[in-house]
């Protein structure tokens, strides 16, 4: 491959100040099974290029779905003449020095191939989860869900570069939903397709696997009688899977400096932070430490080097509170002129890298579980989100969760229904009070995280540990 894309550059008869060619083959299968019964299996393979051109400051952009020479050059030919129209509009002006040169490979860590089951010992699996999920008669709908991934992408670049990535995925979703007359409730594995990760098959078949499946069924009967949460303010608990979402609305959209700058205003929407406010604004408690960290192995958005070849590395974006970098690419950090990160990415070869959220974890504290239960005289403890709402400057929230526990005098004690919860994203990381240690940490992720015009459906990884947030407005309602 390097061969080729290497020549081709080479013999691109265009005066362009630097080319790029980004290759991307993806082979991926999805296995659906409701009630026990398979729904849907899939298989599919793409591969294409995007070609990148920068000329007189501007640059300009065309996919190909084939690898042959006349392909890639009328691509670069078409990325050419964008570059050369908009460089008579263009807002800021790109080096080279924005598309550095830089050789090496990054693999995803795995124990066992993607294929080492059959798609029908999959389905067996799925098939015999939907049962096991149904331990009682008032479940009325179970579900089941695999897919994996394996992506494989080639950069050239005209200065040097050569980059090669593999990455290897997998995600699983398993739920059921429960009904008594008017009284309809729902309970999944830690929330809507959370488990995302980067391995092998060794994911799907973990060994506390049916222990699990059995939980989640038997809790979803128990929401069907808990009493509704109360309306109140109050200790708010967030399990790490509801962190997932809170970590992923309220910091990683907001910091992404492209929005900021105003590019996805017409589409997604803005931010409440602006440029000025990066080393200053106090953005919650000195508790909070947010790292940026491609380089966790396998977490679901983890690699070696962005889409346009920076090297990943684990940088803070928030620390002890402050707003330190922004979520913006090496175009976005010149034209803000603040810090940012590796995240230039792209989710397929007919798309353009653009500024995305990557791994993005809350740091753990010191306290364990129960000594963070231990001080509150009285909260509401939540896990897994069911619904979110979020204004379009990312400031205000509204999410609900599938399980609550009340806490009491240090203990948790009755089970809650339709827990929910709002704020502002400041007054919210303001009231961060604790946090709990490593042995509390974990890491979940997202396939579908969409941005941009066309829209970019991309994966997402969070991590996060346990937290308490005082004096929070919780309330229940279906």
């Amino acid at each position: 491959m390097w061969s080729e894309l290497t020549k081709a550059i080479a013999s691109f008869k265009i005066p362009a100040d630097w080319i790029g060619i980004r290759v991307v083959k993806e082979i991926a299968a999805n296995h659906y099974v409701r009630d026990g019964l398979p729904q849907s299996n899939g298989k599919s393979t793409t591969v294409g290029a995007m070609l990148e051109v920068l000329v007189n400051g501007s640059l300009g952009y065309a996919a190909t779905n084939s690898l042959e020479l006349p392909s890639l050059q009328a691509a670069a030919e078409i990325a050419y003449k964008q570059a050369l129209a908009a460089s008579q509009w263009g807002i800021y002006p790109f080096r080279e020095t924005e598309r550095p040169k830089v050789v090496g490979e990054y693999n995803s860590p795995f124990l066992e191939p993607l294929d080492a089951l059959s798609p029908g010992e999959i389905n067996d699996l799925l098939v015999r989860i939907c049962h096991t999920l149904k331990v009682d008669e008032k479940i009325v709908q179970t579900t089941a869900s695999a897919s994996t991934s394996e992506k494989q992408s080639w950069f050239v670049s005209s200065n040097g570069s050569q980059v090669y990535q593999k990455f290897l995925s997998i995600g699983t979703h398993y739920g059921a939903i429960a009904q008594d007359g008017a009284i309809v409730q729902q309970r999944s594995n830690n929330g809507w397709q959370a488990h995302c990760y980067q391995g092998g098959l060794e994911l799907l078949k973990q060994d506390h696997l049916w222990q699990r499946v059995q939980q989640i069924g038997e809790q979803a009967i128990e929401l069907l009688t808990a009493e509704e949460c109360p309306s109140t303010r109050t200790h708010l608990v967030l399990a790490p899977d509801q962190m997932m979402l809170q970590i992923h609305e309220s910091v990683g959209h907001p910091l992404e400096i492209d929005r900021i700058l105003g590019d996805e205003r017409n589409y997604a929407g803005g931010s409440f932070v602006n440029t000025s406010d990066f080393g200053k604004l106090v953005y919650g408690s000195p508790l909070m430490n947010i790292t940026f960290d491609p380089t966790v192995a396998g977490e679901y958005a983890s690699y070696g080097f962005d889409d346009t070849g920076v090297v990943a590395t684990r940088e803070y974006v928030i620390k002890e509170g402050v707003l330190k970098r922004g979520l913006g690419s090496l175009e976005s950090q010149a034209r803000a002129k603040v810090p940012g990160v590796a995240c230039a990415r792209a989710s397929s070869w007919n798309r353009p890298p653009i500024d995305r959220m990557a791994n993005l974890n809350l740091e753990p504290g010191n306290a364990s579980f129960d000594e963070i239960i231990r001080d509150i005289e009285h909260g509401v403890y939540m896990e897994s989100n069911r619904s979110w709402s979020i204004d379009d400057r990312r400031y205000k929230f509204q999410f609900g969760c599938e399980y609550a526990k009340l806490i009491e005098n240090g203990k948790l004690t009755k089970t809650l229904r339709n827990p929910n919860y709002r704020a502002t994203t400041p007054e919210f990381w303001h009231s961060l009070v604790q946090i709990s240690d490593d042995a509390n940490w974990q890491i979940y992720g997202t396939p579908f995280c969409g941005k941009g015009e066309p829209n970019q459906s991309i994966w997402v990884g969070h991590g996060s540990p346990v937290c308490v947030f005082a004096d929070v407005e919780v309330f229940g309602g279906g």
